[in-house]
């Protein structure tokens, strides 16, 4: 009672001292009057209330609801989860270098980062954790397995886990340290002359790992490139300059910032001289593509500079900047929005009504304002970077998508590694019908069922026509059509065997080759890859696109 009641007099002080100077200013009197009110309750309801409460708790609360009231991107970081704010800025942490998700009721470590403690120490995804430092974590659902395994560099994490194939626990000895997370997970020749950037980040070094990758293209002979941008969630904004001064010339404007502060309005401009103004250039994004990963995609379209495939961007065009607070407590806060080049705002007019992928939805033309590009190509605000050239990303079938969501893909992945360890995969691997055929008998031993849309529209209609009571008549057709559908449910393994083969190769690659497992998939089936391949086979076409034809 004491620590609040001083808590209380070092509050009532803090209000009391500029209270002379808001009474002018009815904006800042209603400030210092609701924090006081809410000192006041605070401290009444800690006071009375029936039950213990927890300060740090409904505080976190408090903040958070207020925050909500405002945008998506301003949040608050309190002490416990600084190491995670830094993880995001920096691409680096101090850790083991393992990621561990909650499935199926297990922690099971999802992805290594190459040359990790965690690599070094022998730790391969599939790997089930049973222990750390002795705490028993199967049952404890709840737990926070990343702040448990995180830890100052040069100490060490003792973990006892549970792998395929092996009848006993496996106790090991991880060191902790400064773990790097790649923005460029993977870059190389498609073919003799098209290289393929992939950029998932843009953490400190994005713009060097960016530059060393193009370098090294270069001197493969690369005359054409892919910069893949999709599922980029963006990052910071100087990186975004430096990436588009790679490929614009000395002092360009890349991005500008407004806010309503005045220091916040600036112009970014590139710098240095450029790697190359002239190779042509492919941007990949999706809908996932967002905030700095939409200024080097929006920057490269306005400068006429690179063709854009994809679907349209995230629509994220706002400027966050890292305040400090009390206690070792930051703040991330919106404090401008970015123009490009062209004077367009990339971000969604509505960012508090998205669809279900985060995407926004389609804006109206009458709240879009057209802009030029450098060649006079017509481009819009609103809501994300439209594509020069799109595609539509194709429906996943329900088998596919059910086999990923229960982690059946994920399992049959970690068997398939444990019994084929010293069978590396190579460049363009494909998985073998008979390896296929081994899945298909395996998901048999499994508890698998799933439901198409179809039936949940046939479990909807009975639903009605019970409370209609009119299931009598229809009774014998909802059971001809559900065993219609089980039939071609039974057929799904074969006629989805393409989409589901993909999804195998992928995961199993990554058991291999950890984030690098891109290098090792074939481009064969990725549609803007080969619209891309496509594109560069028609330089007419392409330079066309960027006079503004069709």
């Amino acid at each position: 009672m004491k620590r609040i009641r001083k808590f209380s007099i070092i509050i009532f002080i803090l209000l009391a001292i500029p209270f002379v100077a808001f009474k002018y200013d009815d904006r800042y009197f209603e400030i210092a009057k609701n924090l006081d009110i809410f000192a006041t309750m605070f401290k009444e309801l800690n006071a009375y209330y029936v039950d213990e409460i927890n300060p740090n708790k409904a505080m976190r609360l408090s903040i958070e609801s207020m925050l909500k009231q405002l945008d998506p991107y301003t949040n608050f970081f309190p002490e416990d989860d600084i190491e995670d704010y830094m993880t995001m800025a920096t691409g680096k942490y101090n850790g083991i270098g393992a990621t561990v998700s909650h499935q199926n009721n297990k922690h099971l470590v999802v992805m290594i980062y190459e040359g990790s403690p965690a690599d070094k120490a022998g730790m391969k995804i599939g790997d089930e954790i049973l222990k750390v430092d002795g705490v028993d974590v199967v049952s404890r659902k709840g737990i926070d397995m990343g702040r448990l395994m995180k830890g100052q560099t040069g100490t060490t994490v003792k973990m006892q886990i549970k792998r395929y194939g092996q009848n006993s626990p496996i106790d090991l000895t991880v060191g902790r340290d400064i773990v790097k997370t790649l923005n460029v997970p993977h870059s190389g020749m498609v073919n003799d002359e098209v290289g393929y950037i992939q950029l998932n980040d843009f953490t400190a070094t994005a713009a060097k790992e960016v530059k060393s990758a193009f370098s090294e293209l270069k001197a493969a002979g690369m005359k054409k490139l892919i910069f893949d941008l999709r599922g980029n969630p963006g990052g910071l904004l100087n990186m975004s300059v430096e990436i588009c001064n790679v490929f614009l010339p000395k002092d360009q404007l890349i991005v500008e910032t407004r806010g309503k502060v005045a220091d916040w309005n600036k112009k970014f401009m590139s710098m240095e001289n450029p790697m190359d103004t002239e190779i042509p250039i492919v941007v990949l994004v999706n809908s996932s593509s967002a905030s700095a990963a939409e200024i080097v995609s929006g920057t490269l379209q306005d400068y006429d500079r690179a063709v854009v495939i994809g679907q349209r961007s995230f629509g994220k065009g706002l400027v966050q900047t890292t305040r400090d607070l009390t206690y070792n407590t930051k703040m991330k806060i919106t404090t401008a929005k970015y123009y490009i080049p062209s004077g367009r705002c990339i971000q969604a007019l509505d960012y508090s009504h998205r669809n279900p992928d985060g995407s926004v939805g389609k804006v109206p033309d009458s709240l879009k304002t057209a802009f030029k590009t450098k060649n006079g190509r017509t481009v819009y605000d609103g809501g994300g970077v439209d594509p020069d050239i799109k595609t539509e990303v194709p429906a996943m079938a329900s088998v596919t998508a059910n086999l990923l969501a229960k982690n059946v893909i994920f399992d049959y992945a970690t068997k398939y590694y444990f019994e084929h360890a010293n069978e590396k995969p190579q460049e363009k691997f494909t998985l073998k019908d008979s390896d296929y055929q081994d899945f298909t008998n395996w998901l048999k031993t499994r508890d698998f069922t799933y439901s198409t849309s179809m039936e949940k529209s046939l479990d909807n209609l009975e639903a009605s026509a019970k409370k209609e009571n009119s299931l009598d008549a229809v009774q014998e057709n909802l059971k001809s059509l559900r065993d219609k559908i089980s039939q071609s449910k039974q057929q799904d393994l074969i006629k989805n065997k393409a989409d589901i083969k993909e999804q195998l190769e992928a995961e199993i690659l990554s058991r291999y080759y950890y984030q690098k497992a891109m290098k090792f998939v074939s481009f064969e089936r990725d549609k803007e890859v080969q619209e891309a391949l496509k594109l560069f086979k028609d330089m007419p076409k392409y330079h066309s696109i960027l006079k503004g034809g069709k």
